[in-house]
């Protein structure tokens, strides 16, 4: 197996987690610290979970590593990739997954991983492959931070080829829809799996430069809204509209679905959920309110770059 390609993910992610984390302890406005969770699976690997909770500015903050490995790869990560079923892997990556206290300060997630599937006879090769992206789901709209979001996740693509940001950004928007609810989570990002183009420096450069491109555009944005007057109203749709966030992570989402099923640990599968949430049956925002202009002008297909719906 390749183990210098393995080596430098790891590598990578693990620093990421402690700036990130650094980061964002310097945006928050209590004394609230990330506390370090070290864990080891079964069946091989583990992981360091890092999860603030009860801040002012951070509700629930979870930054997980992990690095899992296994004798046979589990459903979700070879529904591409039939021919790979069965196979020995190594799994590695951070996910990060924030909820602020404010409800003007959209959700943030983002997730960068490596795979490699070992080969298992002399005519096979190893074969390994990429992952990640960065979407926001905001509460309350504006057009200045859907707009620097997407100007930060095209530039994290650029160097790459300029036919990645449409094509991730798109891949983005189709993931990361609520099909039975007919909406999408939020206002999109990136969106990228099974990636190995320009070999492994290429695809790795890829996904720090996806990484350290999140780090920034989540800042700014906390920066700009964290310390937005709220009241009563404002919290109460944030709850509600975190119960989208639970349904599409519980029924959709294929790194929930890859965590449960390859044994992995439930707490740091589950870190993605928020600590408060509300569901009100059959809820409708009132006519001509900032609760109904999240739907309707936020909520839609959009070319943020050119700030224009997309037909």
């Amino acid at each position: 197996m390749e183990r210098d390609k393995l080596e430098q993910a790891k590598t990578f992610l693990v620093d990421y987690q402690a700036r990130l984390c650094s980061r964002l302890e310097s945006l928050e406005a209590s004394d609230s610290t990330f506390r370090s969770d070290p864990w080891k699976r079964a069946e091989g690997g583990g992981g360091i979970s890092k999860v603030l909770e009860g801040g002012e500015t951070f509700e629930k903050a979870g930054v997980n590593y992990s690095h899992v490995m296994g004798n046979k790869l589990p459903p979700s990560a070879t529904a591409s990739r039939p021919q790979l079923a069965g196979r020995p892997f190594h799994a590695t990556g951070v996910s990060i997954v924030i909820h602020p206290r404010n409800p003007y300060v959209p959700t943030s997630h983002a997730n960068v991983r490596f795979f490699i599937a070992p080969a298992q006879k002399p005519s096979e090769e190893d074969i390994w492959w990429v992952g990640g992206g960065l979407d926001l789901t905001p509460y309350y709209g504006f057009e200045e931070d859907c707009i620097s979001w997407h100007q930060h996740a095209q530039a994290a693509c650029q160097p790459f080829g300029d036919h990645l940001y449409p094509k991730f950004k798109a891949w983005c928007d189709d993931y990361f829809f609520l099909k039975h609810r007919n909406e999408p989570r939020g206002i999109g990002g990136l969106f990228f799996d099974d990636f190995d183009e320009g070999g492994f420096e290429n695809s790795f450069d890829l996904i720090q430069n996806v990484a350290n491109k999140y780090s920034e555009a989540y800042a700014e944005i906390v920066s700009r809204r964290s310390k937005t007057p709220y009241g009563e109203r404002e919290r109460e749709f944030q709850l509600y509209r975190r119960g989208r966030y639970v349904e599409f992570n519980l029924v959709w989402d294929r790194g929930t679905h890859f965590g449960l099923q390859s044994n992995g640990r439930t707490e740091s599968i589950l870190m993605s959920l928020p600590p408060a949430v509300e569901w009100k049956y059959n809820y409708q925002p009132e006519a001509g309110s900032p609760e109904a202009e999240l739907y309707e002008q936020f909520l839609k297909p959009t070319d943020w770059l050119a700030n224009k719906p997309i037909a």
